[in-house]
C-alpha cells in the first residue's frame, strides 16, 4: 500500500505509477476509485513540472492549420504578405513577423503562445513600425543588443525588436517636455529611442545605486558638486557623486534630428536619471547642462512618477520667438545661481565686463575653486559673444573622460 505524497523524484512517479496499475480496476464509488483520481492528479503535476510538452513548432502549426482548413500558399498571403514573403516564411528563410503573428491569431485563430513560442504569451498591442525611427542607426550602436544578427535580419524582426526595446517604459506613457533654443524641429520618436536607450543603460546600474533621498541634494550639495570642476577628472567626480544620491547619471550621444544636450526624468524604478550626449566638448556646456538638469530633478520631477521627461538644447543661438517653458527659465537660472551665485558674480563683474583678460578669468575662478570654464560660458553668455575666450572653455576636455562615448556597438 502506498500513501499518497507529492512526488519528488523519478523513483516516487515510477512508484506511483505502479501503485496505479493495482487501482485500475476500482469499483465506482469505492474509496479505490478516490484513491486512484488522488494519485493521478499527483502524477499529473509531477509530469507538468518534470516532464513538460513543448510548444508545437510556429511553422509546423500554420502548415497543419493551413490543410485543417483547405489553404493553399496563395491563401496565406492576407496573413504573411506578398507570395514571396508566404514562401520565405513556410520555407524558414524569414522569421514571423508580429503583423504576421496577429494576423494569423486573429484571422485562422493560431494560439499566440505557439507562434511566440512562448508558454502562456499574449501578443503585444503595441504596433510599431521601423520607418518612425531612425532604426539603422539604433541598430548600428547596438540598442537592440543583445540581438546579434545582420541589419537585414533586424528589419525582418524590427517590430518584435522594437515592442522588446521600448518595454523599458513598463507600460508608462513617455510624456516629452521639449526645451529648444532654435527653430529646428527635433524628432521625438527619436528622443524616445534615445530616452528608452538610457533607461536600459540606466537599469544595468540600477542594483549598484542607493535609494534616491531628494533631501541629500540640497543646495550646499550641489555647490559641492560644482566645485569638483575645479579638478581635471570633474566630470567623472561628478557621476560618484550623482551615484551616491541614487541619481543615474548616463553619457549616450544623441540621435540624429535630435538637438539633444541633456535631459532628466525619473525611471520606472523610482531614481532619477539625468542623460548628458555631450553634443558639445566642452567643459562649460557640460557644467551648465548638467546643473540645469539637476534643477528639473530638483523642481520638476516627482521621484513618485515616472513619465515626464525634459529634453533640452542648451547651447545655440536662441530665437527672438522661440517658446520658453517657464520651467526651462527656472532650470537656467537655478543652474546659473548654483554654478555662479548672483551676490558673488556682482562683484566680480566689474574686473572681468566688459573687456575680460584670460588672466582674471583664470583668477576669479582660483579664487571661487572651480573650472575657468564655468566662468568663460558665464562671460560669453552674458555678453553673447562666443567668440572670446575660446581657450578657455575646456574644448575637447570631457568626452575623453567617458569611455562608453565612443563610437560602437555599444552606443
Amino acid at each position: 500500500m502506498m500513501e499518497p505524497k507529492v512526488l519528488k523524484t523519478e523513483a516516487d512517479y515510477e512508484a506511483a505509477l505502479a501503485h496505479v496499475e493495482t487501482l485500475m480496476d476500482a469499483a465506482p464509488g469505492s474509496p479505490e476509485e478516490e484513491e486512484l483520481e488522488v494519485f493521478a492528479l499527483l502524477i499529473d503535476t509531477y509530469e507538468r513540472d518534470q516532464h513538460p510538452i513543448g510548444l508545437p513548432d510556429p511553422i509546423e502549426a500554420i502548415k497543419f492549420r493551413m490543410a485543417q482548413q483547405g489553404l493553399r500558399q496563395k491563401d496565406m498571403a492576407p496573413y504573411l504578405g506578398s507570395q514571396s514573403k508566404v514562401s520565405e516564411v513556410l520555407n524558414r528563410k524569414r522569421p514571423l513577423s508580429l503583423s504576421m503573428i496577429r494576423a494569423l491569431h486573429e484571422g485562422l485563430g493560431m494560439p499566440a503562445e505557439v507562434l511566440l513560442q512562448e508558454p502562456g504569451r499574449e501578443i503585444p498591442e503595441d504596433c510599431y513600425d521601423r520607418r518612425d525611427y531612425p532604426f539603422t542607426e539604433m541598430f548600428r550602436r547596438g540598442y537592440f543588443d543583445p540581438f546579434a544578427g545582420s541589419l537585414r535580419e533586424a528589419r525582418l524582426r524590427a517590430e518584435a525588436l522594437l515592442v522588446d526595446f521600448f518595454s523599458i517604459f513598463e507600460g508608462m506613457e513617455p510624456q516629452p517636455v521639449l526645451c529648444k533654443r532654435t527653430d529646428r524641429e527635433p524628432d521625438v520618436n527619436a528622443l524616445m529611442a534615445w530616452q528608452a536607450r538610457a533607461l536600459r543603460l540606466a537599469q544595468e546600474k540600477a542594483k549598484d545605486l542607493p535609494d534616491y533621498d531628494p533631501q541629500r541634494v540640497d543646495d550646499g550639495a550641489l555647490r559641492a558638486l560644482v566645485r569638483q570642476s575645479y579638478f581635471s577628472t570633474g566630470p567623472q567626480n561628478a557621476r560618484e557623486l550623482l551615484n551616491r544620491w541614487g541619481i543615474h547619471l548616463i553619457i549616450l550621444r544623441h540621435l540624429p534630428q535630435t538637438y539633444l544636450d541633456g535631459a532628466s526624468f525619473i525611471a520606472p524604478w523610482g531614481r532619477p536619471v539625468v542623460g548628458l550626449t555631450l553634443r558639445y566638448d566642452r567643459l562649460d556646456n557640460f557644467w551648465f547642462t548638467l546643473l540645469h538638469e539637476l534643477a528639473h530633478v530638483r523642481l520638476h520631477l516627482d521621484p513618485g512618477r515616472a513619465g515626464v521627461a525634459f529634453f533640452d538644447e542648451t547651447w545655440g543661438v536662441e530665437t527672438d520667438d522661440a517658446p520658453e517653458d517657464v520651467r526651462e527659465r527656472d532650470a537656467n537660472a537655478f543652474a546659473q545661481e548654483m554654478l555662479i551665485s548672483a551676490d558673488v558674480w556682482e562683484r566680480k563683474r566689474p574686473t572681468l565686463l566688459p573687456d575680460p583678460s584670460e588672466r582674471a578669468v583664470r583668477q576669479v575662478a582660483e579664487e571661487l575653486r572651480i573650472s575657468a570654464a564655468i566662468v568663460a560660458g558665464r562671460i560669453r553668455w552674458e555678453t553673447q559673444n562666443y567668440t572670446q575666450l575660446g581657450s578657455l572653455v575646456g574644448a575637447q576636455q570631457v568626452r575623453e573622460q567617458f569611455e562608453e562615448y565612443e563610437v560602437g556597438r555599444g552606443q
